[in-house]
């Protein structure tokens, strides 16, 4: 596998992995390839540093080893995209710092809610596919909260 650091049109910078140096070329040529933040197929490849061994052997870490939230490292440099993950976090926090976690019941909870059958708070939680799409048909106003990289994303 290759990882090649990309740029498109609009100067957004990215980075992708390919089988080959040819499977790029060829996905490219394509219009395959396209810019996560933009959507533009005129991608090409950008100035990255080669990736040089140290000589040194290192430890393998366990295969279910998880780094540290905090020093996770992240696939872009764009500033305005490591701004807005930096909002998302802020997002997430003030949810989880003034809402009730309501876990799986998060459906039925914020339809109590939106029926006055119970006093109006703020909630978070889980809910399936189908119970979004259900709580949408019912005109129930909710905001999924933005992944992170660090929740495996």
């Amino acid at each position: 596998m290759i990882r090649y650091a990309l740029r498109c049109a609009k100067e957004h910078e990215f980075e992708a992995w390919f089988r080959s140096s040819s499977d790029y070329d060829r996905s490219a040529e394509a219009g395959e390839v396209l810019c996560p933040v933009c959507g533009s197929s005129k991608v090409e490849k950008a100035l990255m540093a080669p990736a040089l061994g140290s000589g040194r052997a290192v430890a393998p870490r366990a295969p279910d080893a998880q780094p540290e939230p905090d020093k996770v490292k992240l696939a872009t440099a764009d500033p305005r995209e490591k701004a807005l993950r930096e909002a998302f976090r802020e997002l997430r926090k003030k949810v989880t710092e003034h809402a009730d976690y309501v876990g799986e019941k998060f459906a039925d909870e914020a339809r109590k809610i939106h029926y006055e059958e119970t006093e109006p708070r703020g909630i978070y939680g889980e809910a399936t596919p189908d119970e979004a799409k259900s709580l949408h048909d019912e005109g129930i106003e909710f905001h999924p909260l933005p992944p992170l990289p660090e929740d495996k994303n």
